[in-house]
């Protein structure tokens, strides 16, 4: 179904913005993206980034606008988790089947791609624009210099609002009766650094795995750029025993990376000098409802929904979005209202259950990843999962390598769950875990039970 072309404006010029900028700017649209940033290309992009782990979501949507291939050049392609757990050797757990993997993305590279594509479609950018207000019965956006100062207005027949955890445009839908809205952020900061790339510009660490070093209540990653170097991410308490607030000298965080990091040594200069240099920055999990106005406003991304970064799927939920919002505007045409109500409705349940598994996997990466009896649990699934794909598919690869809805993920994975937690108990489980005895009970306890669908 076709649709009268619209006055659009998309508020935010970031990766979910500008895809979204060239999702509408297809559909005939005319499009301006208003961002109160100047623009990402012209600046040095570094300190506050985690790198991006783009997965099946992620990629599906891109394909549907034809611009999979040119982001692929950009990314480097991890089939594996590198884990580096004190005083034992680094070893190698892989993602999925073969020919399944995550793909490592500066934040900083896509976003400026992004724009690049969405500028070449014909989409209009208007940054260091701030927004202070919007008008969302008439979908009329005030810029300025500074609240006090004097504002612009422009008109628009809708308004998207991609700016992030922190939206403006959202800020002012809270303030409408029955708008629901809760922020949770960790008691954890994370802070960016960087491991150079050889003299000869390889990476010092295998290029295609993710590398994860795992410490409890804090740990270590690092994922691959194109130039050698690897973007790590620190995460770390604010206060507490071992955290932020005890590391203040150049001494004290030498100490700190010698004691837990000690195979990243050789790059210790260049960890301690960006820990005083790069902000540390907090995680939220942000949820609303709705997320719509009338059929004047939507909320899409991370403004309607930020998780904490530990499943790899911010980006990509926020890209599912676009997908799903573009799937049910050729159902329905110039009916924007319904459109809207269709979008929310969809979105909303698979958002909250993205954000529970985001939250779970970092209690998962930072000490369970460790732990033997988890691991061992991890190989007993992935062994019968080999055997029986039809009966059983681990949560992190329905999560990551298909697009089964999030919230049947996180349904299927707790079912999943309470039936390893019978499997585990079973006498001599270390020795026997790939025998008959195993398989048979597993098989038993899924026919008893019915497999949750959503």
């Amino acid at each position: 179904m076709t649709q009268t072309p619209k006055n659009i404006a998309i508020v935010g010029s970031g990766l979910v913005g500008s895809l979204l900028a060239i999702y509408l700017q297809r559909f005939g649209h005319r499009i301006t993206v208003f961002d109160r940033r100047p623009d990402i290309r012209t600046i040095e992009f570094s300190g506050r980034s985690i790198n991006l782990a783009m997965s099946d979501r992620g990629w599906r949507a891109l394909r549907e606008v034809e611009i999979e291939e040119q982001i692929k050049k950009i990314a480097i392609p991890l089939d594996k988790r590198a884990m580096h757990v004190l005083n034992e050797p680094e070893y190698f757990q892989k993602y999925g089947k073969e020919g399944e993997a995550i793909w490592s993305i500066s934040r900083g590279v896509l976003n400026r791609k992004m724009i690049d594509l969405a500028e070449a479609a014909g989409v209009t950018f208007k940054f260091n624009e701030k927004v202070w207000d919007v008008d969302l019965p008439t979908a009329t956006l005030y810029t300025g210099d500074s609240e006090k100062s004097e504002w612009k207005a422009y008109h628009h027949d809708i308004v998207f609002g991609c700016d992030g955890a922190f939206s403006r445009i959202r800020h002012k839908m809270q303030r409408r009766s029955r708008f629901n809205y809760s922020q949770d952020f960790l008691e954890v900061g994370y802070k960016e650094l960087t491991i150079p790339a050889n003299k000869d510009g390889s990476h010092k660490l295998d290029k295609h795995s993710f590398h994860i070093w795992p410490r409890g209540k804090f740990m270590f990653i690092a994922m691959p750029n194109l130039d050698g170097s690897f973007t790590c991410t620190l995460f770390l308490p604010f206060e507490g025993e071992v955290s932020f607030e005890k590391i203040t000298t150049k001494k004290q965080a030498n100490t700190f990376f010698s004691t837990y990091f000690p195979n990243v040594m050789q790059d210790i200069e260049n960890l301690t000098e960006d820990f005083f240099k790069n902000p540390t920055s907090a995680m939220v999990t942000m949820k609303c409802y709705p997320w719509t106005y009338w059929n004047k406003v939507a909320l899409v991304g991370d403004s309607a929904h930020a998780i904490v970064p530990f499943y790899g799927q911010g980006m990509n939920a926020g890209f599912e979005d676009i997908y799903s919002l573009s799937r049910i505007m050729k159902k329905h045409g110039d009916d924007w209202e319904t459109i809207f109500q269709t979008y929310e409705k969809e979105r909303k349940p698979n958002a909250d259950a993205i954000a529970e598994l985001s939250y779970r996997n970092f209690m998962e990466m930072s000490s369970k990843t460790a732990d033997k009896s988890f691991l061992l649990q991890k190989k007993i699934e992935k062994w019968f999962a080999e055997k029986h794909p039809s009966l059983w598919e681990p949560t992190y690869s329905r999560v990551t390598f298909s697009h089964s809805a999030y919230a049947e993920a996180l349904a299927i994975g707790d079912f999943q769950e309470r039936i390893m937690q019978e499997v585990m108990k079973m006498p001599n489980i270390e020795t026997q875990w790939n025998s008959k005895k195993v398989e048979e009970r597993i098989l038993q306890l899924l026919q008893s039970a019915p497999v949750p669908r959503v």
